[in-house]
């Protein structure tokens, strides 16, 4: 007998739509989040802001904004940079080199920082030097350029301090409280526009030569503006200049790289697109091939029936597998397609929330071309020819005589390798589970990320077993019930495959969504507990201006007070070892104005070794967390890059417990000077007195409407996982139905036949309903174990807690997996069982 594959395939799609509409939703589904993923990835490869105050400088020399870690590996070295909290900066008097190269007009050193007004309250200026207006645009209006002890102020700085030509403001900076002269007024000009007004009172432009000074970093400069002669080439300008700065350490940037030096948001909002695009990405592409493979695989198992036919009236072995690729081909690729639309949508809507929640910067753009798309449809293409391959082989290998008989009956017996396999993904499971209990940090955090993913594949290789006892187990309530309750009960235990390709989806929809969801409620709960615990000052003052320099002492000054400590809030970048190699994590850390025995009357940091007040030059306190992390402890020296990259390595003489909470890093005040864009405490923490008093220095509110402040500030970090939850979550519930759905309507004859032998329609139904209640139930339980499993030893080794779920979150899973599980199957199963119209 002659078959033609192609013709097989065709018709099978043509006649069995059913079962091929549950592959095409499985790869569609696949592609599109593979599509989603990958155009945020590539968006974050791409990613770029036009340069703005820049513009007018074809040349822009500054420091790397990063700092880099270089590991040996096969290939060689490789180096990672990570972005710097702050600023990092070069030598002002590199301007002069590179105003010397040919083609240059003129080279700018360029200064930004924060100015106080006299008061401390009517907001903060931008502070310039005002060589910069050559590149900027902006223009006296009035008077002249400033010298020594002098400012030019803009329109809105000028009307607020009520100031004009000739006359004297009190102003604030790095180096303290001073009368500047007015010089001048001047207009803002294009480069300036942006920071002028933005949370402030406007802008302020001093002597270049003072700038450096005013800023609190004497000598350095953010970055030098290169102006090109006119007809100048930029490229061979930017070589020139780089030839004259080699050996400063300073980059040369033209371009859109220009946008970067003045947007640090820029850095940041990659790593958060990788993030999201790469290492979320990849476990979501895990994730889709997977669920897509086993409905692949249960599409074609469905079949079974049919190819054991083909093979009994002579189909070879070859033709089957033909066949089934054949299907694969005309079915994948237009899924694929299709599964791409929606991921561009999914893809635009999800980068437009990042950059309305301050993520991304809103100048990057989102980049959509083929290559994410192209990997989209071709995954789903060999994830259709390998799960067909591999459910195909077994009827395509057996016997033309043998082959009725198999089929007829359901396989008990699961495959060796197959088992082995499962108990190999179980024993690996277990024991990454143990090193992530033993573990900390980040180190626990990867380490739990494998045990999900092994737990997955052991629920997905062991699932007939695992399905049996389920049913077994779960069938011992169910055979107390009526007739339908113990048909339920039979049927789930003789179809175990069929059990398992239902269970699943579900177990993977609860797993994943079980694990992100609650990992951030349990670090939230610890985190609020830790904050609410430690912050024990009755007064909290904050600014968004910042505070006042002299704030602690003025506060220390007022009536009953009986302590005052300033707080400088920043981020260090500390090497921590995971998985064999080493990254710069960032932590947060709290600069202190007060000696650690005034601390301790306003912040209860529960040390557990050492002392507070040692506290001071090269001397910190750590979170216990952090001192397992970096296997440093009480005398040693932790090795960190200060906010602007500055190497340091600062004694360790206290070790506390509420890192999480509250920053994970303690230092004296001055060790941050010259290394922060911003010299102005955050908070000012008081013991003591009456609140009226200190509202002359900002807002001020109890510890725990500060707490609740602080809580707020960790919402994108909620969302970010809420969103990952429900990408993973909605894409395995939807294969959960899919499934379900598909496996009720291939059991249209089998439901007909319990009509025919006497079953009522609504005896038949309620079968149906107990047996995707005890489906769901098995999903839930064992989607359950597997997140508890990878929680457990992840919490202890992030917070030292158990993880917290709330009950009613958790209540809120299981009953939509319970009623997505019923309405997959009593839905399908209405119109399979509606009485035909004669």
């Amino acid at each position: 007998m002659s078959v033609k594959p192609n013709g097989l395939a065709r018709a099978a799609v043509r006649f069995k739509p059913a079962s091929f509409a549950g592959t095409f939703v499985a790869l569609m589904m696949s592609a599109l989040v593979v599509a989603a993923c990958g155009v945020l990835l590539e968006t974050g490869i791409r990613a770029s802001v036009p340069a703005e105050r820049y513009a007018a400088a074809p040349v822009v020399a500054a420091a790397d904004q990063s700092a880099r870690v270089v590991a040996d590996t096969v290939d060689g070295p490789e180096e990672t940079a990570y972005p710097l909290p702050d600023t990092a900066r070069v030598d002002a008097g590199l301007a002069a080199k590179a105003a010397a190269v040919p083609g240059a007009a003129a080279a700018v050193p360029d200064f930004t920082f924060p100015v106080h007004t006299g008061d401390g309250r009517s907001g903060a200026l931008t502070g310039h030097g005002w060589g910069s207006h050559a590149f900027t645009g902006t223009a006296l209006s009035e008077g002249a350029a400033p010298h020594a002890g002098e400012v030019v102020l803009g329109t809105d700085a000028a009307r607020a301090a009520k100031a004009g030509v000739g006359g004297t403001v009190a102003l604030e900076t790095a180096d303290g409280l001073a009368d500047f002269r007015v010089s001048g007024l001047a207009e803002a000009g294009a480069g300036d526009t942006a920071g002028e007004g933005e949370g402030g009172a406007g802008t302020a432009w001093f002597a270049d030569a003072e700038a450096s000074v005013l800023a609190g970093h004497p000598g350095k400069a953010d970055a030098v503006a290169v102006m090109a002669e006119e007809g100048a080439d930029t490229d061979a300008l930017a070589a020139a200049v780089d030839k004259a700065l080699a050996g400063s350490g300073a980059q040369v940037l033209t371009g859109d790289d220009r946008g970067e030096v003045e947007d640090h948001g820029l850095a940041y909002g990659k790593e958060t697109l990788f993030a999201v695009g790469g290492s979320f990405g990849g476990i979501a592409t895990l994730v889709a091939v997977f669920t897509a493979a086993g409905t692949v695989a249960l599409s074609v198992g469905q079949r079974t029936r049919e190819f054991a036919l083909l093979r009994a009236v002579g189909a070879t072995p070859r033709q089957i597998r033909r066949a089934v690729a054949a299907e694969a081909l005309l079915v994948a690729p237009l899924a694929g397609l299709l599964g791409c639309l929606p991921g561009i949508g999914l893809a635009h809507w999800w980068f437009g929330q990042m950059q309305d929640r301050g993520a991304v910067p809103e100048a990057v753009e989102l980049h959509v071309s083929g290559f994410p798309l192209l990997a989209a449809v071709g995954l789903g293409l060999l994830t259709a020819l390998g799960a067909g391959w591999a459910a195909g082989r077994r009827p395509a290998r057996t016997k033309p005589g043998q082959a009725l008989a198999e089929a007829s009956v359901e396989r008990l017996r699961p495959g060796v390798v197959r088992t082995v396999l499962g108990l190999a993904a179980v024993g690996g499971g277990s024991v990454l589970a143990g090193v992530a209990a033993s573990a900390a940090g980040s180190d626990a955090a990867n380490a739990s990320l494998g045990v999900v993913m092994l737990f997955m594949l052991a629920v997905a290789l062991l699932g007939p077993i695992l399905a049996r006892l389920c049913a077994s187990l779960f069938g011992l309530l169910l055979r107390g019930g009526d007739a339908s309750a113990s048909l339920a009960a039979a049927n789930s235990r003789t179809n175990a495959r069929r059990l398992a390709s239902a269970i699943t989806p579900i177990v993977l929809a609860m797993a994943f969504a079980s694990t992100l969801v609650f990992m951030h409620t349990s670090e939230s709960h610890v985190a609020s507990e830790q904050l609410r615990d430690g912050v024990t000052a009755d007064h909290v003052v904050t600014n968004p201006a910042g505070l006042p320099a002299d704030a602690a002492d003025r506060a220390a000054r007022t009536p009953g007070v009986d302590a005052a400590v300033s707080l400088l809030d920043t981020q260090v970048l500390v090497p921590v070892r995971g998985g064999g190699e080493t990254s710069l994590q960032g932590t947060a850390t709290q600069g202190v104005s007060g000696p650690g025995a005034q601390l301790a009357k306003v912040q209860d940091l529960d040390v557990r070794e050492g002392s507070l007040d040692r506290v001071g030059p090269g001397r910190i306190a750590i979170d216990k967390t952090l001192a397992t992390a970096t296997d440093v402890g009480l005398g040693d020296k932790l090795s960190l890059h200060l906010p602007d990259g500055t190497e340091a390595a600062p004694e360790v003489v206290a070790v506390y417990g509420r890192g999480l909470g509250l920053p994970a890093i303690t230092m004296d005040r001055a060790s941050l000077d010259g290394h922060v864009t911003s010299p102005f405490a955050d908070t000012l923490l008081v013991s003591g007195g009456e609140a009226g008093p200190l509202r002359a220095l900002g807002e001020v509110t109890d510890a725990s409407g500060y707490a609740l402040a602080q809580n707020v500030d960790r919402e994108f970090g909620a969302w970010a996982n809420y969103m990952m939850a429900a990408v993973l979550g909605g894409f395995a519930a939807v294969a959960a139905v899919n499934t379900l759905v598909m496996t009720v309507l291939d059991r249209r004859r089998e439901l007909h036949t319990l009509r025919l032998v006497g079953s009522t329609r609504r005896q038949v139904l309620r079968m149906l309903g107990w047996e995707s209640l005890l489906v769901s139930a098995a999903g839930v339980a064992l989607g359950t174990a597997i997140a508890m499993i990878t929680l457990i030893p992840m919490m202890r080794g992030l917070t030292g807690e158990f993880p917290h779920v709330p009950p009613l979150l958790y209540a809120a899973f299981a009953a939509t997996a319970a009623a997505l599980g019923l309405a997959s199957v009593t839905l399908p199963a209405h119109r399979t069982l509606r009485p035909r119209q004669p």
